[in-house]
């Protein structure tokens, strides 16, 4: 399939099947997906597609159960038909031996005979171009009826042969066969296109290792990497690419994760951490528990999310796609006015107008202005995989572009998420290691940073946490459970003033706060116990990230539960503004009243601010490609450094001016042969070469933003990633 058009034809047609419920076609991948009612058969299906000129099989039934990307359980008890569509080059063929390329060279081969028979027998060579016009149209003429009986008369084929026959008619077989033969070059080169932009994506697959050096019955053994489960232990030496998602338990070493999320720089990874697949080991031999099977690891589900976003439809395209589907029925109505009104109104010629109508109507083939959105988008979807920045689809990608505001979540975006104790105050007649325990008491469990915070300095004083029942949580005020015997609260001072707590080391607050430090009470039977201070610094690029959007004519606003001062004092250092003291319900409410002024881009960590990432504009999640931050947002940052959102805008401005850049070819060099042919100045050839021209220039400029590297490949420290490190030559 080379363009939107193929996937319009193939949906209408296999929608009209009796017993399909539900159809979808995602270009990119090559594969059909029937959701079938009583009497659907996946063979029919297959057939019809067939019938459109696309070679299709049934494959097995997908497992969408275990597809955290798909959203849905497989349907009742009837099958679904999924249909592989790769026509002759499925299986790896160079375009040249494609079936669109065969069908040129014959083509080629005809006109070439029909001017050397013209040559040696000129007074036959009329009718040696008709017949050379009329193999070559067959095919068209073929595809065209099987789409007019799917339910597409107005297709692009039969635009195509009825301009084609109509210029034999009136004797212009020659350039009628030459009109064919480009309208052909142009569908191969459309094609060829095609194929570059799903090497860009396929090429992520290709990074996977084929074989894992497992460990079992005591030995090690080498086996395919598509055959590791969750709980295999593999081996993976210095050099080699990790062939899993897994966990370090044993040995320390630095990994390369640019494959995967465009960060150049190695990162350590020891015993405890997280490595993900097609990532490379660099320095010392590291034992890996698997985690997630071959079928469910970060690149497998990368390359599922950036087909499925290319599937999507942007609202551009969507406009595009609708035009162009009154485009050709109009082009067709407006041909026939140019053929009929000159003639009857001011008695012009007949063949001459005849002549420019079938021109106009080769002008108005729609392939390149159809082409021209989704190309972009999928080059540029396929550009931010390469970087790490993983986009759901093309809208969010338009919408991206468009923000006016950005809104952070505070605690594991812009800082690090690994907040520290920094000062423990017990109330008189309570020791530090009686406070810890009881406020640890409390948190052991949750997996909020605070807690872990209270937790590590519990641990490295080494202090035994007892044991609690009834915890509960109060959502951005406190946490409480029975520790000991007694109703411990580990909640804000705010919280404990609503309870009518009375706190008299106010002044400590205070000022702990305005160094930008997060203060709990802990109290025990509504008694306090005495105080914590926590802080999270802020990431090492977060000044740089919130400096890149202001200069893009973007505000930042933190958003964030944390009090006022606290808020203030790291907002401050980052030159944004701060929404504090904020309930999730709240956040929903500034979120809101945000997008009044424009699109706002939401950055969360994907669990904790689910609600916020869902009611912007478009929601990204900071995360390494875990299955919960791929599902909650429309975009998710893979490498986990805050310059990713500048270049998320960047990638999103680019891909939209080159869209624009494409409609103006498509449509201005249409705009300017129309005014020629109207002259006489350009003829049938020339117009559908200006079409064939303007799809291979639209193709052209949206290949283009596969080697786009974004606003900080060339910053000092910083080198771009090379393309061949993800998408092969691409």
């Amino acid at each position: 399939m080379d363009c939107p058009s193929c996937v319009a034809k193939i949906e209408k047609a296999v929608s009209r099947v009796p017993g399909v419920r539900e159809v979808s076609v995602n270009r990119m991948a090559e594969t059909l997906t029937a959701r079938l009612g009583p009497g659907g058969d996946p063979a029919t299906v297959a057939r019809t597609v067939a019938a459109l000129g696309y070679d299709a099989a049934p494959q097995a039934r997908p497992a969408l159960a275990a597809d955290p990307l798909r959203g849905h359980e497989p349907c009742c008890e009837h099958d679904h038909g999924h249909a592989d569509g790769h026509e002759d080059d499925a299986g790896g063929a160079s375009w040249w031996r494609t079936g669109k390329a065969k069908l040129v060279w014959l083509l080629a081969g005809l006109v070439a005979a029909a001017w050397l028979g013209a040559s040696l027998f000129a007074a036959e060579a009329y009718w040696i171009f008709v017949a050379a016009t009329l193999l070559a149209v067959l095919p068209l003429g073929r595809r065209a009826l099987a789409l007019a009986r799917a339910g597409s008369p107005f297709s692009i084929e039969t635009l195509m042969c009825v301009a084609a026959l109509g210029a034999v008619i009136i004797g212009a077989a020659e350039e009628a066969a030459i009109v064919v033969l480009l309208f052909a070059i142009g569908e191969l080169l459309e094609n060829v296109a095609a194929g570059r932009a799903r090497a860009g994506i396929k090429a992520l697959g290709s990074l996977m290792p084929r074989t894992a050096r497992v460990e079992r019955d005591g030995a090690v053994a080498e086996v395919l990497a598509d055959a590791l489960r969750p709980g295999d232990v593999v081996q993976v030496r210095p050099g080699d690419r990790i062939p899993c998602d897994g966990m370090v338990v044993e040995g320390q070493s630095a990994v390369d994760e640019s494959p995967v999320t465009g960060e150049s720089v190695p990162v350590s990874r020891g015993p405890g951490n997280a490595v993900v697949a097609a990532s490379v080991n660099t320095v010392a031999l590291l034992r890996v528990r698997v985690t997630a099977a071959a079928s469910d690891n970060t690149i497998s589900r990368i390359v599922r999310m950036v087909e499925e976003a290319t599937a999507s439809r942007a609202p551009t395209r969507r406009f595009i796609e609708k035009f162009s589907t009154y485009w050709t029925p109009g082009a067709m109505a407006v041909s026939v006015l140019v053929m009929l009104v000159p003639p009857l109104a001011f008695g012009g010629d007949w063949w001459t107008w005849i002549y420019r109508g079938l021109a106009v109507l080769l002008i108005a083939c729609p392939c390149a202005l159809v082409i021209s959105v989704p190309a972009a988008i999928a080059s540029g979807l396929s550009a931010g995989a390469r970087r790490g920045l993983l986009i759901k689809g093309g809208a969010a990608l338009e919408t991206i572009g468009r923000a006016r505001t950005v809104a952070f979540d505070k605690t594991g975006t812009l800082t690090a998420g690994k907040p520290r104790v920094t000062d423990i105050l017990p109330m008189p007649g309570t020791d530090e290691a009686a406070l810890l325990r009881a406020a640890a008491g409390v948190e052991v469990g949750s997996a909020h940073p605070l807690a872990r915070a209270v937790l590590d300095a519990a641990a490295a004083r080494g202090i035994q946490v007892p044991a609690a029942t009834d915890a509960e949580g109060i959502p951005g005020k406190a946490a409480t459970a029975i520790v000991e015997g007694r109703l411990v609260v580990v909640g804000s001072p705010s919280h404990a003033r609503e309870q009518g707590i009375l706190l008299r080391n106010v002044d400590n607050i205070t000022a702990l706060e305005a160094a930008g430090k997060t203060v709990v009470v802990v109290l025990a039977v509504r008694q306090p116990l005495g105080l914590l201070a926590l802080r999270d610094e802020p990431r090492e690029d977060a000044v740089i990230a919130v400096a890149a959007l202001k200069a893009m004519g973007l505000s930042s606003v933190m958003l964030t539960g944390d009090n006022e001062r606290t808020g203030r004092a790291i907002a401050l250092g980052l030159g944004m503004e701060v929404r504090a003291h904020l309930l999730p319900e709240q956040k929903l409410r500034e979120i809101e009243a945000l997008k009044a002024r424009g699109p706002v881009v939401m950055i969360g960590d994907g669990i904790n601010d689910a609600p916020a990432l869902a009611a912007a504009s478009v929601g990204v999640a900071m995360g390494g490609g875990t299955a919960v931050a791929l599902e909650t947002a429309d975009a998710a940052l893979l490498h986990e450094r805050l310059s990713g959102v500048a270049e998320l805008i960047a990638l999103s401005r680019a891909t939209l001016a080159n869209v624009k850049q494409n409609v103006a070819i498509a449509v201005g060099l249409k705009l300017v042969l129309l005014v020629t042919t109207m002259l006489g100045v350009t003829g049938l050839w020339m117009a559908i070469l200006a079409d064939t021209g303007a799809t291979v220039l639209v193709t052209i400029n949206a290949l283009r933003l596969l080697r786009w590297h974004g606003p900080f490949a060339r910053l000092p420290g910083k080198r771009a990633v090379p393309a061949d490190s993800v998408t092969g030559n691409a």
